[in-house]
């Protein structure tokens, strides 16, 4: 029996964002950069990574942690080979450079090559592996045959196209504020250089294939510019360059027929808090960075990007969304879902947990914004005292001894979950509450004039406690939106029966 695809798609305890979809030998791997629950700064863990089967993609296995920071040699591991020079001191045992958002391709020689840039250092190294999720061991650092690294661009975000053509490294940082004693650099977008076969020395110089801010006026680019988070795949007879704009929530794309670009702006395949979707200004989640590619799985094409948990930008997990590719190439601007890697609506009856929601909303929706965040060796601010957000404590009978909720869900704040299937023969909700307050269910929109009451359920209670309603929903596809009508709430799991 296929396991059900949910976003997120892997458990709820882990936290895998930046992630690149690869498809190896009849699985999809998942490739990406490692933060902690409840982290202080971004990507503090070790890569891992996490597969299925193509044909069972809900259906996932842990294949370990793949590759460590400290195997680096900018961070001291031990290299025969000249280090680059760099603006930042060596990493050390007691405070190492972090590995940020990494990507992987099968190289001409059939073996597996890791790209990745480690936190504030303008340098992109390459490990290498036999199969795709086996123990990566570092190789080199991408340079020009004479050791040199040219400075055009932030090498940082890669992305690595291996073809019958060539073989394509894509990487770039391009942010509108300019950190001091760097005022008059030119961050011209997302650079693309072409590699040997060896996989890390360059055979070209970097050109820029898509424009950040700095020349992005005039330009298909102009209303998006580039700014980080490079990705690339070919689908069909297209190339789609897929990366993270200036507005940050949203994956932009643009296509061309050549891996060596340029990519013309095509338009914005995903929000993570659907600002733009079908006109849509008022976030349905609270925003932050995203990062992620796409990928053909089966029958069906996905677009991964990344959700934030735990109210700050340091908690990202992972999540998918089937991609519609019209005639003509382009991509329409697709919803965020509750659905993951599912196919489809999931099953009406049955039993989940809150943590896949896809809609949290406080009560004044126009001050749902960005998650929060600290500077780097900051403390994360306070989160805002009405802020709802995705959590976790421990639970011994839980799956990793923890227990997911959606924690503050004061009045009028709502928590989302699409898409589902319904028979018409469900007749009862049940809800998993702590705190005190009334919950309505409504059918189809979170709005209060739109949304159809169908269920309504109190509790006043400092423990768990389940509440029980009947329920009437006509058969088809509903999403399912639970009000908070009045007093605070803890939200952990729903049941339809």
């Amino acid at each position: 029996m296929k396991a059900l695809g949910l976003n997120p798609y892997l458990p709820f305890w882990e936290t895998v964002p930046d992630g690149e979809p690869h498809v190896f030998g009849g699985r999809i791997y998942i490739y990406g950069s490692h933060d902690k629950l409840k982290g202080t700064s971004f990507c503090e863990d070790d890569y891992v990574c996490w597969s299925a089967p193509v044909e069972d993609p809900g259906n996932w296995r842990y294949e370990g942690v793949i590759y460590k920071k400290m195997q680096d040699p900018l961070n001291g591991a031990p290299c025969e080979k000249e280090l680059p020079e760099m603006e930042m001191p060596l990493g050390t045992g007691e405070n190492p450079h972090l590995l940020y958002a990494p990507d992987v391709a099968q190289g001409p020689d059939g073996r597996y090559y890791l790209y990745y840039a480690l936190d504030f250092v303008n340098v992109i190294s390459v490990a290498v592996c036999d199969t795709p999720a086996g123990k990566y061991e570092f190789l080199d650092f991408v340079r020009r045959e004479d050791g040199t690294i040219p400075d055009e661009g932030r090498w940082f975000d890669p992305a690595i196209l291996s073809e019958e053509s060539g073989n394509y490294l894509y990487y770039g940082f391009a942010p509108e504020f300019k950190f001091p004693g760097m005022e008059e650099v030119i961050f011209p977008g997302s650079m693309m250089v072409k590699l040997a076969d060896d996989m890390h020395t360059m055979i070209s110089e970097p050109k820029c294939v898509a424009n950040g801010v700095d020349t992005a006026k005039g330009t298909f680019y102009e209303g998006h510019p580039f700014f980080e988070a490079s990705s690339i795949r070919k689908i069909g007879k297209w190339y789609y360059f897929v990366y993270s704009s200036l507005q940050g929530n949203e994956l932009c794309y643009g296509m061309a027929e050549t891996p060596e670009g340029p990519f013309p702006y095509k338009g914005v395949i995903v929000s993570n808090g659907d600002l733009g979707y079908q006109g849509n200004t008022l976030a349905v989640n609270y925003t932050g960075n995203n990062h992620g590619g796409l990928e053909v799985v089966g029958d069906k094409v996905y677009i991964f990007w990344h959700r934030h948990t735990h109210g700050t930008a340091f908690s990202r997990q992972g999540c998918a969304d089937e991609v519609r590719i019209l005639e003509d190439g382009t991509i329409p601007q697709i919803e965020i879902t509750s659905c993951g890697l599912n196919g489809g609506p999931l099953p009406g009856k049955g039993a989940y947990q809150t943590y896949i929601a896809c809609h949290i909303t406080e009560n004044h929706r126009e001050n749902v914004g960005q998650v929060v965040m600290g500077g780097p060796g900051e403390a994360v601010p306070k989160l805002p005292k009405e802020m709802p957000y995705i959590t976790e404590e421990p639970d011994g009978a839980g799956e990793k001894g923890l227990k997911p909720y959606i924690h503050n869900l004061q009045k009028g704040a709502v928590a989302g979950f699409k898409y589902f299937q319904f028979d018409g023969t469900e007749t009862q909700v049940r809800l998993e509450l702590r705190g005190c307050g009334q919950v309505e269910m409504q059918l189809d929109s979170p709005d209060l004039d739109a949304g159809i009451v169908a269920a309504a359920v109190s509790v006043d209670s400092d423990i768990w406690e389940n509440a029980a309603a009947d329920l009437h929903v006509e058969a088809g596809t509903h999403a399912l939106y639970f009000r908070v009508k009045e007093g605070n709430v803890d939200f952990a799991e729903f049941e339809i029966q």
